[in-house]
């Protein structure tokens, strides 16, 4: 048996998120279902980095399965992106360390989260930001991102229904970067807790629009408290962008 390794991109629009639910369509389900085509109708688990909800995209995804079958890296490109739906794609794919494992052994994440700010949100864009109508105070969401930063119990910033104990993580970048009328937030840290990312978007969004002060985050993530914190961001702005790993 080869452990293949792979980059995956995907456009969440249509998925009830990355893992397998009955009577849903999801992206594992799309994988699985084409490597059992390729193997004959045998089972192929597929493990990821971390699943993803309903609407959340990705263009730097990792998955990893295990397989018996001797195919050049060009050939397991082609048949995967030719029995795929148009709406996943495999970026690259290649064989890797048997004990290598997409999950566990992950040492980072980094996720871009995108609003637009134009008057009008086009048509082609409304599935993949968010629109925000109102200006923002970009000065101040990049002051208040400062307290975000490091390493800290954010479980003001995790949904209250998780059954993780620790809720401890770090955060080594938050950014904002400003492309026309989009407004991206790219955030990377050793791992993150079940919609983290959005309710740390939706919180400093709330900032920048005049909601909460800047100064505030540093109290919010002390509390370690949901209710302190702002709404949790929609999902459609979300992108998984990069998986990095120790080895």
């Amino acid at each position: 048996m080869k452990r293949m390794k792979a980059t995956i991109a995907y456009d969440g629009s249509g998925f009830a998120g990355y893992q397998v639910q009955p009577d849903s369509r999801t992206v594992q389900q799309e994988l699985m279902k084409v490597l059992a085509t390729i193997h004959k109708g045998q089972v192929v688990q597929v493990v990821a980095s971390g699943r993803t909800d309903a609407k959340v995209h990705a263009t730097g995804q990792v998955i990893h399965f295990d397989t018996p079958l001797s195919i050049p890296m060009q050939g397991w490109l082609k048949a995967l992106n030719v029995l795929l739906p148009e709406d996943i794609r495999v970026l690259e794919i290649g064989e890797t360390d048997a004990t290598f494992h997409a999950r566990y052994h992950t040492s980072g994440k980094t996720y871009r989260y995108k609003w637009d700010r134009s008057k009008i949100i086009s048509p082609f864009t409304r599935n993949y930001m968010v629109h925000v109508k109102q200006q923002v105070d970009v000065i101040a969401m990049k002051k208040a991102a400062a307290s975000v930063l490091g390493t800290h119990d954010f479980s003001s910033f995790c949904a209250a229904n998780t059954g993780v104990v620790d809720k401890v993580r770090t955060v080594r970048r938050l950014d904002f970067e400003e492309h026309g009328e989009e407004l991206h937030m790219v955030i990377e840290g050793s791992g993150f807790l079940y919609n983290m990312v959005r309710i740390i978007a939706g919180t400093l969004m709330e900032v920048g629009l005049g909601r909460r002060t800047a100064d505030e985050l540093a109290s919010i993530v002390a509390a370690a408290d949901r209710s302190t914190a702002g709404k949790t961001a929609a999902a459609h702005g979300l992108y998984l962008e990069k998986v990095t790993y120790s080895h």
